[in-house]
């Protein structure tokens, strides 16, 4: 009897978890089940840690979508390749990308619409160990940019401008973390960086030799399904995204880009050098892109 006493407790103890297990994959699966469907149910939007996106974190942080009553998701990526895909895929609404990958997206057939013109822009920086200090010099040297993009374009405008005598060669770092990485480690003659990953690289003293600003260039923007503007509740949702929007670049304009330390640093990476460094951008309310801008996109059929 001494003997079983023991033995039964074990198979009780066992017993007791096993039920323990099992109920809570029951519950575990239940809750994701409820996650699922929230998040299948609200407007997902792909952002990337670059400036561009900063009022989208700041109408989630300081809760003005929830404010307005909508539903939205940040989906983070940090490589516009794999926002632009999941775009396509049909799994977020909306995304921020450029001008050219939104027309390569138009040719496949993705039916799209673009209420949402950024303030981006790209800077060519070189790398200051290469001792470059103007593009003619990148003469068989490495720019690290994105296929079928912004990027791209802007390395063939600089290119071509510039004549180098040998040719320069092109390296598709997609991921804007990696490819800022590589600039500060040596691995890379020169990239094209927007903002904040341009403004720490400049705080290393990487020379600049092209900005898309000088030549008024504009190709920034949110891209968003057509479809969702056939459906009541998803219309309404955006209806209300975008005044979120609004109310954000108005708090970001009023308050300065650099009084979001909390937001720079927890999306963003910055420290506290390159938030102090980050020039005092404005944002404008939504509003569709430049004609002229659209036109020279769709001059480069990628």
């Amino acid at each position: 009897m001494k003997k079983l006493i023991p033995f039964l407790i074990i198979v009780f103890l066992v017993a007791a978890c096993g039920n323990s297990y099992e109920e809570n994959q029951r519950v575990s699966k239940k809750e994701k089940i409820r996650l699922d469907s929230i998040d299948e149910a609200s407007l997902k939007i792909g952002v990337m840690p670059t400036l561009d996106c900063l009022p989208l974190y700041l109408a989630q942080e300081d809760s003005l979508f929830a404010s307005l009553g909508v539903d939205v998701h940040l989906k983070p990526f940090t490589a516009q390749m794999d926002c632009d895909t999941a775009l396509i895929g049909g799994s977020i609404e909306g995304c921020i990308t450029d001008l050219f990958r939104v027309g390569r997206m138009q040719r496949k057939g993705i039916d799209l619409f673009l209420p949402i013109a950024t303030n981006t822009y790209w800077q060519l920086i070189s790398n200051r160990t290469a001792r470059v200090k103007e593009v003619s010099q990148l003469s068989d040297k490495m720019i690290a940019m994105t296929r079928y993009s912004a990027t791209d374009y802007l390395t063939d405008l600089a290119i071509d401008s510039a004549h180098p005598k040998y040719d320069v060669y092109r390296i598709q770092i997609n991921d804007v973390n990696i490819r800022l990485d590589m600039l500060l480690n040596n691995e890379m003659d020169a990239m094209f960086l927007t903002e904040p990953q341009a403004t720490k690289a400049r705080l290393h003293h990487n020379p600049v030799l092209m900005d898309s600003r000088y030549r008024d260039l504009r190709f920034g923007v949110f891209a968003f399904r057509t479809k969702i503007l056939k459906e009541r509740r998803r219309k309404n949702q955006f209806r209300l995204f975008i005044k979120a929007y609004n109310m954000a670049c108005d708090s970001i304009n009023k308050n300065g880009v650099k009084h979001y330390t909390m937001l720079l640093k927890k999306y963003y990476s910055c420290d506290e050098k390159t938030i102090n460094a980050l020039p005092n951008l404005h944002f404008s309310h939504a509003s569709a892109p430049r004609a002229k801008d659209v036109r020279r996109a769709d001059s480069k059929k990628y």
